[in-house]
């Protein structure tokens, strides 16, 4: 399988750990934090783009989904109250995160229709064919083998099924591209210190940003590795993108 500029980003270069074992442990750190600073980083708008994604799903009305990179449940959480199907599964390598999911999912007594498990998207531990869609927000980017990660989603897809991935992306309006780059080089990682004492983090953050093969590119990989019937749609001038891909 092919390698890309973003499967070599990692947070911390003098790191003898492989990228995955570092995206753990840093989860991991920032997990207390990692709601708030969303909330706050975005100014509240990256709950609009985990709807519009769950919204790419709302024609097939899933009853078994697979949310790979959960984290803290945001998405798992957000895709039962909007298609309330039978049976979300979350996995997500960062046990620090999952613990902040537990808790959310048990406070909504939802433990019966959202289960999170310690998981890898690149080994999945389902059978072929499992699940009827797959989401992933702002995960693919920290995937350490992305084509890898990507077949094995499609691995337990159903037939028919769809995967929605939301990323982030870098964006064209040539007056708002500036002050992006201002704010993903220094106030982002500023923040990330003063609240979650890890600014590695969120610099590591706008790295794998620059370096992910973003749009038309991502698209072309999702075709390369199988999916079919590919789009994507940008969102909020472009600071991120809607990818989707079916099974055939």
């Amino acid at each position: 399988m092919a390698t890309y500029k973003h499967d070599a980003v990692v947070p911390n270069v003098g790191s003898e750990l492989n990228k995955k074992k570092q995206v753990a442990a840093m989860f991991d750190s920032i997990a207390f934090r990692y709601d708030f600073l969303n909330r706050f980083l975005s100014g509240g708008v990256d709950v609009y783009w985990r709807k519009k994604a769950i919204a790419e799903l709302k024609e097939l009305a899933p009853q078994k989904v697979l949310d790979v990179a959960t984290g803290t449940a945001d998405v798992a959480l957000l895709t039962h109250k909007i298609l309330a199907p039978e049976k979300i599964i979350g996995i997500d390598i960062s046990e620090g995160m999952l613990q902040y999911g537990h808790e959310k999912i048990k406070q909504r007594n939802l433990q019966n229709h959202i289960e999170l498990q310690l998981g890898d998207s690149e080994t999945i531990n389902f059978t072929n064919n499992t699940f009827n869609a797959i989401t992933v927000a702002f995960g693919v980017r920290n995937f350490e083998n992305l084509e890898k990660g990507l077949a094995e989603m499609l691995r337990v897809l159903q037939p028919g099924g769809k995967l929605v991935v939301l990323e982030f992306s870098k964006p064209t309006n040539w007056l708002f591209k500036p002050i992006y780059g201002v704010y993903m080089n220094y106030i982002a990682p500023a923040f990330g210190k003063l609240f979650s004492n890890n600014r590695q983090a969120y610099a590591y953050l706008n790295e794998s940003v620059l370096a992910f093969p973003e749009r038309e590119n991502f698209v072309s990989i999702l075709n390369k590795v199988g999916y079919q019937n590919t789009y994507f749609k940008p969102l909020s001038l472009g600071i991120c993108c809607i990818y989707c891909g079916y099974k055939r």
